[in-house]
């Protein structure tokens, strides 16, 4: 070795001291309070609603009117433990963690194809569990490996991100490889999210503009054949998405009973609501209330105004979590903060979307509202990220 080789190699170590300092130094200061108590209230919000909207169900399944409250409650509460102390963790340590949670992922999608193993509802294979108590969908899981891979990988590269060898090509077989997993489960809704998050991510860490053209292409290419019917594995969605009226004896018992029951609930709500707690469709004629389509539930009782005010609060806290990227301390950080608000916006328009029958029935669930104990608890884990970005913000 050189003594220029020696001098540059000491050069790089207290260049990375230096960083670590000023990130230890960073990491002390305070969570961001707006983004925070944004998180709270959707929660204790989406909870006040999953009690309104499931206690019919479990009085009539022999169960305590409370039981799904008390589950998601316990998981709520685990899951705000999680977020505060990955908050106060310097998300510098994450950098590591991202292939191994990606590596996790495409394991667990290609184990629930495994005949047997994997947990189908309503003919779709996406869960894996033990027992009664615990089930959850890889895809979750998928969600924040590519997240955090992405956002480690792509802070690295800079202009590389601008060639097809480096800034494309090992994302896209990335994506193309769990999306392939997840289109056999079949789960729609999550590959397009996924590939959403993984396309936003690629654009902010600067890809050239014609490869975003191209991609938007295929992209409205993909949306365009499933919508003709010539892809897409359930044809009866979208005849009911183009006629939720239908006057089809089959599908008025299949899968337009399901769209009807739902327009019926956001119709009734009107202007000011039916009440808190006082919803007609979720007495066992709307199915998923309690899950997918726990927002039809949010218009009939809350009504247009309280719909919005819902609404306004995602749309503030998507808001301040990009502010919260524009001022991350590093490409690191503005690329996770931005992952994870990408990944809430992509989630709530297409749940809302669906449920309004915008776009046809694809089954995805709505951050902080929708029943499910472990994407609740990974949601606010991923607040935490963001949180942690945010204390490490630099003094203005």
């Amino acid at each position: 070795m050189t003594r220029e080789e020696r001098e540059l190699r000491q050069q790089e170590r207290e260049r990375r001291r230096m960083v670590e300092n000023a990130a230890r130094e960073a990491g002390r200061g305070p969570l961001d309070v707006p983004f925070l108590l944004l998180t709270l209230l959707l929660t204790g919000v989406g909870l006040i609603m999953l009690f309104s909207a499931s206690f019919p169900m479990a009085y009539y399944e022999g169960e305590n009117p409370a039981y799904y409250l008390i589950r998601q409650g316990i998981f709520a509460l685990g899951g705000i433990v999680a977020m505060l102390l990955i908050g106060r963790i310097n998300y510098a340590r994450y950098r590591v963690v991202g292939k191994y949670v990606l590596g996790v992922a495409v394991f667990l999608l290609i184990l629930v194809l495994v005949p047997g193993v994997g947990r189908t509802v309503n003919g779709a294979t996406r869960w894996l569990g033990f027992g009664t108590l615990f089930t959850f969908q890889p895809s979750e899981i998928a969600k924040v490996g590519v997240i955090l891979y992405f956002a480690e990988s792509i802070s690295k590269k800079k202009e590389k991100m601008r060639s097809f060898k480096e800034g494309i090509l090992p994302y896209a077989v990335i994506l193309g490889i769990i999306a392939a997993l997840m289109i056999k489960e079949p789960h729609l809704s999550g590959t397009v999210l996924i590939l959403g998050i993984g396309a936003v991510m690629m654009f902010v860490g600067g890809i050239e503009t014609v490869w975003v053209g191209a991609g938007v292409g295929v992209a409205a290419a993909g949306v365009w054949a499933y919508l003709s019917g010539k892809i897409g594995y359930n044809a009866k969605r979208i005849t009911i998405w183009r006629d939720p009226l239908t006057n089809d004896p089959e599908l008025m018992r299949d899968a337009g009973y399901q769209m009807r029951q739902s327009l019926l609930a956001i119709g009734s709500g009107g202007l000011l609501g039916v009440g808190l707690g006082k919803s007609r469709q979720k007495f066992m004629y709307l199915p998923e209330r309690h899950n997918d389509f726990i927002f039809a539930i949010i218009c009939e009782e809350l009504g247009l105004i309280g719909a919005t005010l819902i609404m306004a609060l995602f749309a503030l806290l998507i808001i301040r979590g990009y502010w919260i990227a524009l001022h991350a301390r590093d490409r690191f950080g503005a690329l996770l903060a931005v992952g994870v608000t990408t990944q809430v916006a992509l989630q709530v328009f297409l749940n809302i979307a669906v449920v309004t029958n915008l776009i046809p029935n694809t089954g995805i669930s709505l951050p902080f509202f929708s029943y499910g104990g472990t994407a609740l608890v990974i949601q606010l884990a991923e607040m935490g990220l963001v949180l942690s970005v945010s204390r490490q913000m630099p003094a203005s």
